[in-house]
């Protein structure tokens, strides 16, 4: 008994390589694709989540709440007494006292503490959820992508229990 191997053609293996390159090419752009969404989220939420996080030389205090409507809420600032505005599009009630800090340069504050942290962090879970899908979806990884939307989900779910 002879073992006879048929070799191949030339054609076929050249066009074995390219789809081999095909799916390593598109492994690459998805991993590219989701790692761009998690760093455009973690850029746009930086501003915002600093002025809550870091404490290094910004004023801190509690804000009184004194005239809200959907936009913002405007109310004299404990640690200088001047009128301050906190930008929010969650309704807050008129006579609330809120822990905030003032961004340096402006009459605008943001909330400090975990409800801060997280409402400054929005668009970072937001794009998380975003490449969840792409991890899912593109990478067939399906167990991390779940994983990474039930956390950018219960991030989400705890920011607005928190803000309200």
């Amino acid at each position: 008994m002879s073992s006879a191997v048929a070799k191949r053609s030339r054609v076929r293996r050249a066009g074995e390589r390219a789809f081999g390159a095909l799916l390593l090419a598109r492994l690459a752009v998805m991993w590219l694709l989701a790692l761009l969404l998690v760093v455009a989220g973690a850029w746009a939420s930086f501003d915002t989540a600093r002025h809550s996080v870091v404490t290094d030389g910004r004023e801190r205090g509690t804000m009184l709440l004194a005239d809200c409507d959907r936009q913002a809420c405007r109310g004299p600032f404990d640690g200088t007494g001047e009128t301050v505005v906190l930008e929010q599009t969650v309704a807050r009630q008129e006579g609330e006292h809120l822990a905030v800090a003032l961004i340096p340069g402006g009459d605008e504050v943001v909330r400090t503490g975990w409800a801060g942290a997280l409402y400054g962090s929005l668009p970072l879970f937001g794009a998380l959820l975003l490449a969840s899908l792409v991890i899912g979806g593109g990478l067939r990884m399906y167990r991390t992508a779940v994983s990474a939307a039930a956390t950018a989900l219960a991030l989400i779910a705890a920011t607005f229990a928190l803000w309200i």
